[in-house]
């Protein structure tokens, strides 16, 4: 990876995490923690990877993505923004009543969300279809999808972890954010999910474990998917829980709670530094 692509990440990786605190802060809820935790993939993803655009959102050659771990829609919104989907100013509206940004993403309703996701474990399911939608149209679109470590303690991600190798989906990345944190504990203390890249190398998979929080490991990943012939990737990323915000990183009660006004001040202070000094690179 060049030094020009890294840093302009890292710059739009700060954005996103900056809008995560804004959104959340303003709505007086939300999911901070495991919207933190992916702004490098997301990142990388929007930036560097996917093909979309903003003023065509609904190109049907448009690479998908799906965020199965709805509930980090804060990163989502904030990767949209910063894409040029909808105006920034507009994360301010997060879980307003009269909003578009709602608690988890809507298809119907905000520009450049290809599903909408909500209920655990669907999203990832709702990705293959659309993977295969892709073979049966002869259409060389990619679909990408993020789960998070607890979400696949549910039963239907492996259903259709067994569906996407079943059929062939090489065209089909997810990503399993593995920042060890769930809403009631660590994953394990929960109902632990581990070993999961043997899991899903059991189910057929191409299987690439990576640190979520450096780019160049993403991008080889994505290069060895891309390099992958007749099998799904699983990309298991280690990340923090909370990461770019320290008193945030790592601490389970980030999970699902808002920044109060001091913490909103601290973190957005902390980020606009970290910003600060990416920029004088």
């Amino acid at each position: 990876m060049n030094a020009a692509l890294e840093k302009e990440l890292k710059i739009k990786a700060l954005h996103i995490r900056k809008g995560v605190i804004e959104g959340t802060y303003h709505a007086k809820s939300g999911h901070p923690g495991g919207s933190l935790s992916i702004a490098e993939i997301m990142a990388y993803l929007y930036f560097a990877a996917m093909q979309v655009d903003p003023a065509n959102p609904k190109n049907e050659n448009r690479d998908r993505f799906v965020l199965s771990k709805g509930h980090a829609a804060p990163a989502l919104y904030a990767t949209l923004a910063e894409k040029g989907f909808f105006p920034v100013e507009e994360l301010k509206t997060l879980r307003k009543s009269d909003a578009r940004l709602q608690g988890h993403p809507n298809m119907n309703y905000i520009p450049g969300v290809d599903m909408s996701t909500g209920s655990l474990g669907q999203g990832i399911s709702a990705a293959a279809g659309m993977a295969l939608g892709a073979k049966l149209s002869g259409k060389d679109y990619r679909v990408y999808a993020v789960l998070g470590d607890g979400e696949i303690e549910e039963g239907q991600v492996w259903e259709a972890a067994m569906f996407a190798a079943a059929k062939h989906l090489d065209n089909l990345v997810a990503f399993v954010d593995n920042n060890n944190l769930q809403i009631d504990g660590t994953v394990a203390e929960v109902n632990s999910p581990y070993p999961i890249p043997e899991k899903f190398a059991a189910f057929g998979w191409n299987v690439v474990e990576i640190d979520g929080h450096s780019y160049a490991q993403i991008e080889a990943a994505l290069e060895n998917a891309k390099a992958c012939k007749d099998k799904p990737t699983a990309i298991i990323a280690t990340t923090v829980k909370g990461k770019g915000v320290s008193f945030m990183e790592d601490k389970v009660n980030w999970h699902g709670v808002a920044p109060k006004q001091e913490e909103y001040t601290a973190a957005m202070a902390e980020l606009d530094k970290a910003l600060a000094e990416v920029e004088a690179e």
